[in-house]
């Protein structure tokens, strides 16, 4: 921290935490850090401004979310149009505000800490490190948290705060109807939570969609593993010739744009001019209702997302394949087990071994599978029974729907809440079952 100087033993520590609690700064003057103690006196300065001219607004719009409603106001003979409060842009600048102050108690928090530090170095005779130390030795030994200020700033303005603004519409009366800036929004409390969960129409279609949500992420992550499995148990098979052909043709599902795919997909399954039921018309076989019959348009979108995601897994488990020991076959054979025990005594546990947190990963990932069920069945058929959602709508889609095209912004926002725990929870769970993260705990 420096070098060793004489100086009278007295309680710096204290008289600089005191100080800094006082003025953010002052401690550091005192600890004779000049520059960096006016630099902190300057932060100190703009949050006392900002506290004083931003955070009441901020507070009165958090609370209020506006009180004025755009309305027509007569001027002598005319009337003009008077804009009114704006409740969603107060409410994304008061989330702004605050999150400001937050930054800003947490560095006079800092400020104190490091003023008591240095105030103890002092008592031990060490010298404080100037300015040009201080640069220094966060550049050599803090460069890593200045790196990485730059994306966690980035993840709290795209990602933390548009959750936090989600969670607030859902306590809110947001619709089309309430729309600003024409209307102002109000806080209803757990209103939209009650009514999705206890009204009987809201309420069926909630838990039907989520049931259905979970039985597809559950087919939809099952049927593309163990397709990948097996297509990678066959291209890697001794027999095999042109294996690298046959790696080529697998991934070409893959290798074309989702998009473009389950458009092509919609075409192939279409229950009047598809390709699927004109070959069965030849066959004598009786067309299938692909995408009208609610069971059928199920069945559909797990085999057209197994067709789409089966190759990941294939060249992934070809990559584990190719890891596993050969004297663990060798040995087998010399114990005479078959074809179908050695996949199932060593290939299998050896894949899922390194497989498990992907999978789960996937399974999270097809909760979310907007693309496909929106692209394929748009959440069709029709159900007469749901608020707003079809027989094939999972919840990211029902979402859409509630938001982009009915605008019940606050029951998506609630919708969005659920899936956000659901997700966080798998996320949490697979990344705490991780080898780093137990070697990390560990250590």
């Amino acid at each position: 921290m420096g070098s060793k100087y004489p100086e009278p033993s007295k309680k710096f520590r204290k008289k600089a935490a005191l100080l800094s609690v006082i003025a953010m700064g002052l401690g550091q003057i005192y600890n004779r850090q000049y520059v960096k103690g006016f630099l902190m006196l300057a932060f100190y300065v703009y949050g006392i401004f900002t506290a004083v001219t931003s955070l009441p607004h901020a507070l009165w719009a958090l609370v209020t979310l506006g009180e004025t409603e755009t309305h027509l106001q007569k001027v002598g003979r005319i009337y003009k149009q008077v804009m009114g409060d704006h409740s969603i842009f107060l409410m994304v600048e008061s989330l702004i505000t605050v999150f400001i102050m937050l930054v800003l108690i947490w560095l006079y928090i800092a400020g104190i800490k490091d003023a008591y530090r240095t105030g103890k170095l002092r008592e031990e005779g060490v010298r404080p490190n100037t300015f040009k130390q201080t640069l220094s030795f966060v550049a050599a030994y803090r460069f890593p948290h200045i790196v990485l200020a730059v994306p966690i700033l980035g993840v709290v303005f795209f990602t933390v705060m548009p959750i936090i603004f989600m969670i607030l519409v859902a306590f809110t009366d947001f619709t089309r109807e309430t729309m600003p800036p024409a209307h102002l929004i109000n806080w209803e409390g757990l209103q939209a939570f009650k009514e999705l969960l206890r009204t009987k129409a809201w309420s069926h279609t909630f838990y039907s969609v989520t049931l259905w949500t979970f039985i597809w992420a559950f087919f939809a992550t099952i049927t593309g593993y163990f397709g990948g499995f097996a297509a990678a148990l066959l291209v890697q098979s001794k027999g095999i010739r042109f294996k690298s052909f046959w790696r080529t043709a697998f991934i070409l599902p893959f290798a074309i744009p989702m998009f473009v795919s389950t458009l092509i997909m919609r075409n192939i399954f279409n229950g009047q001019f598809g390709p699927v039921n004109q070959y069965l018309g030849m066959l004598g076989i009786a067309k299938a209702p692909w995408l009208s019959d609610p069971l059928w348009a199920k069945i559909t979108l797990v085999l057209v997302n197994f067709w789409l995601s089966f190759p990941v897994s294939m060249l992934m488990i070809i990559g584990i394949l190719s890891t596993i020991p050969k004297d663990m076959y060798e040995a087998a054979d010399i114990d005479g087990a078959s074809g179908s025990q050695k996949t199932r005594l060593i290939t299998f546990p050896m894949v899922m071994y390194s497989m498990a947190p992907l999978i789960i990963m996937q399974f999270v990932a097809n909760i979310n599978n907007f693309n496909i069920v929106y692209l394929l069945t748009n959440g069709k058929p029709l159900n007469g029974d749901f608020q707003f959602a079809g027989h094939t709508d999972i919840l990211i889609t029902w979402l859409f729907k509630l938001s982009m095209e009915q605008g019940k912004y606050n029951y998506a926002s609630v919708i969005g809440i659920f899936i956000f725990i659901v997700l966080s929870v798998f996320a949490i769970w697979n990344v705490r079952r991780t080898k780093a993260f137990k070697e990390e705990d560990a250590s």
